[in-house]
């Protein structure tokens, strides 16, 4: 599998250069699909840059989807020779971001109390960091600062004034919370690079994923900084029954709670006959 990846990789190397999906729009706007990023205009010139793929760039949830493994593989194209610092990859892949209020409950007269509370204007739904080694170690943080790459800078900015003093410390457990329910990740050191050239890294959606559009960015780092990225994007949606029923929900919400009942209501009915069929003599 491996092999396969990094040799898909290569031949994609030679059909980038002519595909001509290369864009300046710059940090921090997300652009269309399959596009890389150039540096900005008073940044020196870059000698490397990338050319990268997805395995799959739609995911599928069904009643039967317990999740999916998406392959993201590249390769470094140069025209000079690679510096002797070591080359760094980076992969980032964020789901759907919303706002939500962090709350700390408190014991206030013998009961539990929703006490302080933050709020998050942006944080995302699943977030994934994958790279060919340690974060802090292979990235500045500055670099960090302005890509917003390691979990915590995932989240976008703060709505309102927190009623807490600690805001640290909200933030933390909410990422806490995330990782224990397999929405944020940083896999370190999972990122494959053959000769400074050939990357792949193999990331897992978990089965609670939601709708949405899940942005994809990959980072060519060397000396702490960021000299190239990419980015694509992974189209998730339901399908099939699960589909209609969602839709049904928004869409007509007194239908839906109707179908809700009537289905309960037959339900109930059918197995208190069945038990009743059940019972001896």
């Amino acid at each position: 599998m491996i092999g396969r990846g990094l040799v898909a990789a290569a031949l994609l190397v030679l059909a980038g250069a002519a595909s001509g999906f290369d864009v300046d729009d710059g940090y921090p706007q997300y652009p269309g699909v399959n596009q890389r990023i150039s540096p900005n205009a008073q940044t020196p010139v870059r000698h490397e840059k990338i050319v990268a793929g997805l395995s799959r760039d739609a995911v599928a949830i069904t009643a039967s989807f317990d999740g999916s493994d998406i392959l993201i593989y590249g390769a470094v194209k140069r025209d000079m020779p690679a510096p002797a610092t070591p080359l760094q990859v980076i992969v980032t892949v964020e789901g759907p971001s919303e706002a939500l209020t962090i709350r700390r409950k408190e014991r206030r007269f013998g009961i539990w109390v929703n006490a302080s509370a933050v709020s998050v204007g942006a944080a995302p739904g699943f977030y994934s960091v994958t790279t060919t080694g340690p974060l802090r170690q292979i990235l500045s943080p500055a670099a960090d600062t302005r890509y917003r790459i390691s979990v915590p800078l995932a989240m976008r900015a703060f709505a309102g004034a927190p009623t807490a003093q600690d805001v640290p410390a909200f933030t933390e457990a909410l990422i806490r919370d995330r990782i224990r329910q397999g929405l944020y990740r940083l896999d370190e050191g999972s990122v494959a690079l053959v000769d400074d050239t050939l990357f792949r890294a193999d990331v897992r959606l978990p089965a609670n994923l939601v709708e949405g559009s899940y942005k994809t960015r990959i980072f060519l780092v060397r000396g702490g900084e960021v000299i190239d990225t990419y980015r694509a994007a992974i189209d998730v949606r339901k399908v099939g029954l699960e589909r209609w029923l969602y839709r049904l929900a928004f869409d007509q919400p007194l239908v839906y709670g109707l179908l809700s009942l009537a289905i309960a209501v037959i339900a109930g009915w059918g197995a208190s006959a069945l038990m009743r069929l059940l019972r001896p003599g």
